[in-house]
């Protein structure tokens, strides 16, 4: 039974033989003995390898046990191409059919020893084979992260807080890709405290570790308490060395919700939705401009959200059969659950209080519209080129236009759907050539099908327009047929605009 690794138990040999070789019996026994029983070696072979004087054997292959020859390992690799290149376990069941038909069809070549040993290998050994095969014919594959992280950092559910101190936080990652996630975008990084609502945002030009530790140590000096807890998903880019060892530097202590159970992140899921997917939508964002005006704007959401935003809160919860009873507290932005908190400093109330009084809701909501104007006129311009920055409304006519904006629908900019580009013609027109003259045939036969028609212009062009084209023609005759109609009820002049002079003779 191994008591230590091969690599332990070789430096051990290394160490002791010195003092093995140049010791009397009685004590060599004793070193004996204990090399013994932390190597778990057999006390023979142990004394060999004390009194002998090469390095011990360094792992690697050893010789004179390679079973199967160079005939073996081709005629598999030819059939693991044959069978499209499935894995050992499946592979190992299919040989003795594969082979068989193989060689019914004048595909084979194996002698019969060779051939036995082929049908004998195990999946295991088809595996280790095929290894170097595989990572030439299709790259190596994507190593998945490590699990250990994710096992030594501790799971707290949506039930374990029980009213925690503030400066207990969630955690989460918002994706800017808009439609299709594909290539570099920005992320926005979400925290929101447990026991007040807090809510900080900070966007992230790359989903990276250390670009997220930078986010996170200037998020902490935005925050008016000390960040004593850091709770997250089991995401990649936050179960990670660089994250768990800036959180033991700082005396933070991490934690994470169960895999799939968004719920045990109820605060900051609710969060990324009223939060960053109302005032930053669901456009796509990449690149520094994008992401600088996406700072700007959080530089005014947080002070507009924490101050003037209230939310609800759960205070119980109970199920009575199949209906869930809760009850929230009253409604109150964080600024103010941080000040009805008693374990808030007396001089983070005299800060946050001085702060609330230099406050106007009404320029942090205008300064919020521009930067979100900004935002959809850099996602909605091509690449590559820059947009202007436009000046900012004067304070008294955004507030006057505050007056009448419901009349106009919704007011955010991220919120309006982008102008859907004008459809046009994908292909040139087949009947250029021949509209006017299709017009004129049909202005004078109007009662004509679209059927004769193509065949006027097929009997005048001979092979120059399929019968395919009739849809085309169907279509061009149909548009015809509506202006004629329009014609004959309204008059000449149903599509022209009324004059001045018309519209009063009207009145």
């Amino acid at each position: 039974m191994r008591k230590v690794s091969m690599a332990t138990r070789a430096e051990l040999i290394l160490a002791i033989r010195g003092r093995y070789a140049s010791a009397g019996r009685p004590e060599k026994a004793k070193i004996l003995d204990e090399f013994v029983a932390v190597t778990g070696f057999h006390r023979k072979h142990a004394m060999r390898l004390l009194r002998g004087s090469d390095e011990p054997a360094k792992g690697g292959a050893r010789p004179g046990r390679r079973i199967y020859g160079d005939a073996v390992r081709a005629a598999l690799v030819l059939a693991w191409e044959a069978s499209d290149r499935i894995c050992g376990k499946r592979l190992h069941p299919l040989l003795p059919l594969l082979i068989e038909a193989m060689e019914r069809h004048g595909h084979g070549g194996l002698d019969g020893q060779n051939r036995q040993q082929l049908l004998t290998m195990s999946a295991a050994t088809i595996d280790r084979i095929l290894t170097g095969v595989r990572a030439s014919a299709t790259g190596q594959r994507r190593r998945k992260g490590s699990t250990a992280i994710r096992r030594s950092v501790p799971v707290r559910t949506f039930s374990d807080w029980n009213n925690p101190a503030p400066g207990f936080v969630e955690a989460d990652l918002v994706a800017h890709s808009g439609p299709f996630a594909k290539g570099a975008f920005t992320q926005t990084l979400v925290l929101t405290d447990i026991a007040t609502g807090w809510t900080e945002c900070a966007p992230l030009l790359v989903r990276e570790q250390t670009v997220l530790t930078v986010a996170l140590t200037e998020l902490r000096k935005l925050l008016p308490f000390a960040l004593l807890g850091f709770d997250t998903d089991n995401d990649s880019v936050f179960m990670n060395e660089t994250v768990r060892d800036y959180c033991l530097r700082e005396k933070i202590e991490l934690t994470r919700c169960r895999p799939y159970r968004k719920n045990d992140q109820a605060f900051v899921e609710q969060k990324n939705g009223a939060i960053v997917r109302k005032i930053v939508g669901y456009r796509r964002f990449e690149g520094l401009q994008a992401t600088r005006e996406l700072a700007k704007l959080y530089a005014s959401t947080r002070l507009f959200v924490n101050f003037f935003q209230p939310s609800f809160k759960l205070r119980e919860k109970h199920r009575d059969g199949a209906k869930v009873i809760k009850r929230y507290h009253r409604p109150a932005t964080p600024y103010q659950r941080l000040l009805a908190d008693p374990r808030t400093p007396e001089e983070t109330r005299r800060q946050l209080t001085a702060l609330s009084l230099t406050l106007d809701p009404v320029l942090l909501l205008r300064d919020i519209r521009l930067a979100q104007e900004r935002l959809v006129a850099i996602a909605d311009t091509p690449a590559g080129q820059v947009v202007a920055n436009d000046g900012a409304l004067p304070l008294e006519a955004f507030l006057e236009g505050l007056r009448i904006s419901w009349r106009g629908g919704e007011i955010r900019p991220t919120a309006r759907a982008k102008a859907a580009a004008k459809r046009e013609r994908r292909r040139p027109d087949p009947l250029l050539a021949v509209t006017a003259e299709l017009e004129e045939w049909y202005q004078a036969e109007p009662w004509r099908t679209s059927r004769e028609f193509l065949e006027r212009v097929q009997a005048k062009y001979p092979g120059r327009y399929a019968d395919s084209l009739i849809r085309t023609v169907q279509r061009r005759i149909k548009i015809w047929r509506g202006a004629r109609a329009r014609e004959l009820m309204f008059g000449p002049f149903a599509d022209a605009e009324p004059s001045n002079a018309d519209t009063q003779t009207q009145l």
